[in-house]
């Protein structure tokens, strides 16, 4: 029998219990791909990130992340939620650096407050009619502004107010019928200047709480529109969760805080 460190973070949450939780687990190989989406579907969160050391040099870990269903090319949530483990393991580090198979080099350091900035790639989307999506929503056209689509399959839709994002009410069957689609509904903020819901059925998470790879296609698409390279985001599910972003030439720079919830051993 193997015995697997394993701990449960809570990311883009200054409290137990919000945010976006995440299952995180250090190996020192890649145990076989099947054996990594049954330890995902096991844990059964939105993500499980696994990081061995980086032989290559090109990075201090390599870093996968997978959903109970599928490996992801790109998940933010779970990346933060790693580099807080490390970071908090190891004191006197102040940064840290992943290699990933899709989404390049991603950096996570010690940020102000207790909080930490992560480095993700910025995916602008390009003007696309979205029809299955606008049904999947459930929302009336007329209250959409635009749809936005980015080849890396990110769905974006705009409305006119947090109260639309509030009132959503998806036909998660519709919209997993499209595949695996991330889809993101955005709208100014209240509290925030940004407010957004995600959903990404295809990829068996009907909607998840905070999205760190939907704030890759938010934060070019606000810092645009608004005329700025930052701006306070909030994604309002259920759990909930504060997103700082800001753009940076081809990078998304969010920030955001992580609190561990649970500590233990994966017997398999």
């Amino acid at each position: 029998m193997t015995r697997l460190p394993v701990a449960q973070i809570d990311a883009f949450a200054d409290r137990p219990f919000t945010g976006n939780p995440a299952a995180v687990m250090p190996l020192s190989d890649w145990l076989d791909d099947a054996v990594l989406q049954a330890i995902a579907e096991e844990n059964n969160l939105a993500e499980t990130a696994f990081f061995i050391p980086d032989a290559s040099g090109a990075a201090d870990f390599e870093l996968r992340w997978f959903t109970p269903a599928v490996e992801v090319a790109l998940c933010g949530h779970a990346t933060l939620a790693s580099g807080h483990f490390i970071l908090t393991s190891d004191p006197d580090r102040e940064a840290v650096t992943f290699r990933t198979r899709k989404a390049g080099i991603l950096r996570v350091e010690r940020a102000a407050g207790g909080q930490y900035h992560m480095a993700l790639p910025a995916y602008p989307a390009a003007p696309k009619p979205l029809p299955a999506i606008i049904a999947g929503l459930g929302v009336d056209p007329a209250k959409v502004q635009a749809t936005l689509w980015h080849p890396n399959h990110y769905g974006l839709v705009v409305l006119e107010s947090a109260a639309d994002i509030h009132a959503l009410a998806p036909d998660f069957r519709k919209l997993a019928a499209e595949g695996d689609v991330l889809t993101i509904a955005t709208a100014p903020g209240e509290d925030t200047d940004v407010i957004s819901r995600v959903f990404a059925p295809g990829a068996g998470i009907d909607e998840d709480p905070v999205t760190g790879s939907a704030h890759s296609v938010l934060t070019p698409y606000w810092a645009d529109r608004l005329g700025r390279a930052h701006f306070t985001a909030y994604q309002a599910s259920k759990r909930g969760g504060h997103v700082g972003c800001r753009l940076d030439g081809d990078r998304a720079i969010l920030t955001g805080s992580c609190v561990t919830t649970m500590e233990g051993v994966l017997l398999i």
